[in-house]
């Protein structure tokens, strides 16, 4: 597999030969058959809905795929368009909770916190925190990546995931 350009050069360099008309069916497969369950997971989990969850990751791909050629990055891309499409869906259908007209529970008793607890806990939370919260803890990412993904500052990043935790 080859690595990663890290400049602008290395990129223009690996896409000179691509032609603009050429289908990028194998990049566009790689990445599918390495992002497509990363992607719906992260998806299921903001919108909370499978057949949604599925068409966003699907719609997700096939943006991908219409700007191959001139990504620098097609899995940052990817996960961006992913969570953006999510936070549209969520806008769209206005899916938000009220976060004080919910109250919540104490969590069980013992080491282990129940899905339900969580997913309880994760409905309370506006979607910037929520998002924010799922992208730092169910997907692993840092401050600077969750920043990116949201088209936001870090330290607003990092804002909103305290604040999602201590809520």
């Amino acid at each position: 597999m080859d690595a990663e350009p890290t400049s602008l050069d290395d990129w223009r360099a690996a896409h000179a030969s691509r032609s603009p008309d050429a289908a990028p069916t194998d990049g566009v497969a790689a990445l599918f058959e390495r992002e497509y369950e990363p992607m719906l997971r992260l998806a299921y989990v903001l919108v909370r809905s499978q057949d949604d969850a599925e068409e966003i990751v699907q719609d997700a791909f096939l943006t991908v795929q219409a700007r191959w050629t001139t990504l620098l990055n097609p899995g940052g891309y990817l996960r961006t368009t992913v969570v953006n499409a999510a936070r549209q869906h969520l806008r769209r259908t206005e899916r938000r909770r009220q976060i004080l007209s919910r109250t919540m529970v104490a969590p069980p008793a013992g080491d282990v916190v129940q899905p339900e607890y969580l997913t309880d806990a994760l409905e309370t939370l506006g979607e910037q925190q929520r998002t924010a919260v799922v992208l730092a803890y169910y997907a692993g990412m840092g401050a600077n990546e969750i920043a990116e993904s949201m088209g936001c500052r870090v330290g607003t990043a990092k804002s909103w995931v305290h604040r999602g935790l201590k809520k």
